[in-house]
């Protein structure tokens, strides 16, 4: 597919998403979506291990693009969710590696939701986030009635939800909206180190990590211990395994292969 919304681009085994409207701060439409859909078609099948998401410009994403709606109209929100935000997200949460959020600027609504539903999240000093929805009659979606009050505990999430105030990236770092804040002209080399970092990770262990921390919302503490129990069961028996404990007597970085 030939993007017009997007850019892909792959260093290694780090694969960059570039939202591309950025005369529109990188507004989701139906087209963007296709086109996100297939790009993570392309990452799935492409081996890498590292997804980095963020925008052109000086907007990360700010949510739907209203101007796609025509005067008038009275679209169904739940089918458009249903057809195009649910999707996304529940395909960014399940991806086995990990994805991370490059916040370069504002991130509203759906924006700030994408930007949340990343494994890791970090963003430029003069990046923002917003719950815009109440301010336009709505309640917040693409998952983020579930992601913010395990985020930011439930009075913060409240606030946040139901005032659609604009936060500074340095009060989403210290609320733990995101992982880091960085100056903008270091964002880049920060996400670069990031990926390299993540891209050097054992990847079974990753997708693992990934898997329990997301079902320890819905465990018991006994169900949390077994999952453990199964997982290290299975990861102690891998190539990875073995490789991590060689490199550590030996002194020396582990050579991980996914295996």
């Amino acid at each position: 597919m030939a993007y017009r919304t997007i850019l892909r681009t792959a260093d290694g085994p780090v694969t960059t998403i570039t939202l591309n409207r950025p005369d529109k701060l990188n507004a989701f439409t139906a087209e963007m979506h296709a086109e996100l859909a297939d790009a993570l078609d392309a990452v799935a099948a492409s081996g890498a291990r590292v997804l980095v998401l963020t925008g052109a410009g000086r907007g990360f994403c700010a949510g739907q693009d209203l101007g796609q709606r025509r005067d008038g109209e009275a679209p169904d929100l739940g089918e458009t969710l249903d057809r195009l935000y649910n999707p996304l997200i529940r395909r960014l949460r399940a991806m086995p590696l990990p994805v991370v959020a490059a916040v370069n600027g504002v991130a509203a609504g759906a924006g700030m939701s994408l930007a949340l539903a990343a494994d890791i999240a970090i963003a430029a000093r003069s990046a923002s986030f917003m719950q815009a929805f109440a301010r336009i009659g709505l309640v917040p979606d693409s998952g983020s009635t579930w992601l913010l009050p395990r985020l930011v505990g439930p009075a913060r999430a409240r606030g946040l939800a139901m005032l659609g105030e604009r936060i500074s990236a340095e009060q989403a770092a210290d609320w733990g909206l995101i992982w880091q804040v960085v100056d903008d002209d270091r964002l880049a080399a920060a996400v670069t180190a990031l990926g390299t970092r993540l891209a050097a990770a054992a990847p079974l262990a990753i997708a693992r990590i990934k898997r329990a921390l997301d079902l320890s919302w819905e465990n018991t503490l006994d169900g949390q211990l077994e999952l453990e129990r199964l997982d290290q069961s299975e990861l102690g028996r891998s190539d990875d395994y073995r490789e991590g404990v060689a490199a550590f007597l030996e002194k020396r970085p582990a050579r991980f292969s996914g295996r």
